[in-house]
C-alpha cells in the first residue's frame, strides 16, 4: 500500500468514527453566546455560539458584538479554542473577533487558531482579507499583526482560509482528531454566506447563519443532525428586504422536517420576532413535529 493510500484509509477511519458513532451527548454541548441580531435594543448579544467537548470550548461559531463578554461568563478558556468559523461578516456576526485575539495575549497560548469563512465578493472581504483587515499590518489594529505574520512573531498564529461559494454543495472543510467541520453556501442576499455543521463525538450540530432558503441547501447540510440552530430574524408576515435576507417560520419548519433534525433551536431573535413565539411555534409545527426551543444568551443545549 502506498503512503498516499495509507493516509487516505486513516482519514476515512477517523471520518467514519466521528460522523457515524452514536451521539455521546454527555460529552458535548453548544452554548449560545449571542442570541440576538444587530439591534442595540433587544437586550441580547449578537450571534455567536460555542461548541464544548469534555468541558472545553473548542469551536467558536461567529463572534457578534457582546459575545466576548458572555464568553467570559461561561468560564471557558481562550487557550481551548481551536477553530473559529464565520457564517458571514456582517457586524452582528463578527464585531468581537479582535477582542478574542487580543484576549489571548494574556494567556500562554501556543497553538494556532484555524479560522474559516466565505470567500469575498464586491461587498464583503474574504476570511483572509477580514482577518488582515482587522489585525494585519495595515488593518484597524496593526499592533496585533504578529498574530497573522508569516514570520510568526507571536506565540501562535491565526491561520485563515477562504471557503468557496462556487458550488452549492456540502464541503468538508476541516478534520481534527475530535471533530469535523462542514459548510455549504446559503443565500443571504448579495452577501457571501455559509451554513456550518460540526460533527463531534458522534453528535452533529448545524448552524443556519442568516439566510433565506433561495438556494435550498441547508437541509442537505443539516440532514439527520441532533440540533439545528436556525435564525428566527423575521415573522411570517415580513416582506421587502427582510424577507429576501431571512427565512420566515414556515421555511424553518420545512427545512427542519426535510432534514429530519432531532431538535430545533431558534436564535438571532430580533425585536420583530420577540413576543411572537406562540405564533412562530404554531407555524413551524405545521411542518416539523420535533422539539422546538427559543434561544437566549448563555443557554446550553
Amino acid at each position: 500500500m502506498t503512503l498516499l493510500k495509507a493516509l487516505l484509509v486513516s482519514f476515512l477511519l477517523v471520518f467514519n468514527s466521528i460522523t457515524l458513532a452514536e451521539c455521546q451527548s454527555q460529552r458535548v454541548k453548544v452554548q449560545v453566546l449571542g442570541s440576538g441580531g444587530p439591534e442595540l435594543t433587544d437586550g441580547r448579544a449578537s450571534s455567536s455560539y460555542l461548541v464544548w467537548l469534555d468541558g472545553k470550548g473548542i469551536v467558536l461559531v461567529d463572534a457578534g458584538a457582546g459575545s466576548s463578554l458572555n464568553y467570559e461568563k461561561t468560564g471557558a478558556k481562550l487557550n481551548d479554542i481551536e477553530t473559529i468559523v464565520f457564517s458571514h461578516f456582517h457586524v452582528d456576526h463578527s464585531a468581537d473577533f479582535s477582542a478574542y485575539i487580543k484576549g489571548t495575549y494574556f494567556t500562554n497560548r501556543t497553538q494556532d487558531i484555524q479560522l474559516f469563512g466565505p470567500e469575498s465578493n464586491h461587498l464583503m472581504p474574504s476570511a483572509t482579507e477580514f482577518t488582515h483587515n482587522f489585525v494585519g499590518s495595515k488593518g484597524v489594529y496593526p499592533y496585533l499583526q504578529d498574530y497573522v505574520s508569516a514570520e510568526k512573531q507571536s506565540s501562535y498564529n491565526v491561520v485563515a482560509k477562504n471557503i468557496s461559494l462556487a458550488k452549492h454543495k456540502k464541503q468538508h472543510v476541516f478534520q481534527s482528531k475530535n471533530y469535523k467541520l462542514s459548510a455549504i453556501p446559503v443565500y443571504h442576499g448579495p452577501l457571501p454566506s455559509l451554513a456550518w455543521r460540526v460533527d463531534i463525538a458522534g453528535c452533529s450540530i448545524a448552524f443556519s447563519g442568516d439566510m433565506s432558503n433561495k438556494f435550498q441547501t441547508l437541509a442537505a447540510l443539516a440532514k439527520g443532525s441532533d440540533i439545528l440552530i436556525a435564525h428566527n430574524a423575521i415573522p411570517e408576515s415580513q416582506q421587502g428586504v427582510g424577507r429576501k435576507l431571512h427565512m420566515p417560520p414556515s421555511e424553518i419548519g420545512k427545512i427542519a422536517k426535510q432534514a429530519g433534525v432531532k431538535k430545533l433551536i431558534l436564535s438571532h431573535r430580533m425585536n420583530r420576532t420577540l413576543g411572537r413565539e406562540k405564533e412562530t411555534l404554531a407555524i413551524i409545527k405545521k411542518y416539523y413535529k420535533g422539539l422546538v426551543l427559543f434561544a437566549n444568551d448563555m443557554d446550553i443545549f
